[in-house]
């Protein structure tokens, strides 16, 4: 079976122009538009925030804490529009800050129910941050038994050497970590 592909936030707010962009979003946005077409199964996960308590904050440190991002229904929780369709879009966070794709939903399933359900064992990942969604997913997508490639060239981290260490990080986890 091939992998499935999870985008991971790839949203307006994290890409140049947004709330909490990234560096390279357009870039990676760009990219993945381009490869999505070679998978036979595409799911992505959206930060959805109505009401995320502390995680937003009038003086984040962009560690634990962020400026206003991704709130449900707006612009910047859209996703980019290089991005093509989906077969299914886990919204996350809604109260919570709900960093893994994992702790999304999609018509209130689960990401690795909806995966297992369609007799997906591998994932390649994918989006927006490497740093901290990409990481939170890929992690939580190994903890669940799925064979994990992170493709590290079609991700953008939030600070270059955070994601750097985050791919390190997965990559002794047990995933695979795809560059060039």
């Amino acid at each position: 079976m091939t992998p499935a592909l999870i985008i991971v936030d790839v949203q307006h707010d994290f890409c140049p122009g947004g709330a909490l962009a990234t560096k390279r979003g357009n870039e990676v946005a760009d990219r993945i538009g381009a490869l999505q077409p070679s998978y036979d199964t595409v799911v992505a996960t959206q930060d959805w925030h109505i009401d995320p308590g502390t995680h937003f904050s009038e003086n984040p440190d962009f560690v634990d804490t962020w400026p206003t991002h991704c709130v449900a229904d707006s612009f910047g929780a859209a996703m980019h529009e290089a991005i093509g369709p989906a077969q299914a879009y886990f919204k996350k966070g809604e109260y919570t800050a709900a960093y893994s794709g994992f702790e999304g939903t999609a018509d209130g399933v689960p990401l690795a129910e909806w995966l297992r359900e369609h007799d997906i064992t591998a994932v390649d990942i994918v989006g927006i941050a490497t740093d901290h969604c990409v990481r939170a997913t890929a992690a939580d997508a190994l903890a669940e038994g799925f064979t994990v490639r992170v493709l590290a060239d079609y991700c953008a981290p939030v600070d270059e050497a955070r994601g750097a260490a985050a791919l390190e990080e997965l990559e002794k986890a047990g995933a695979t970590i795809i560059t060039g």
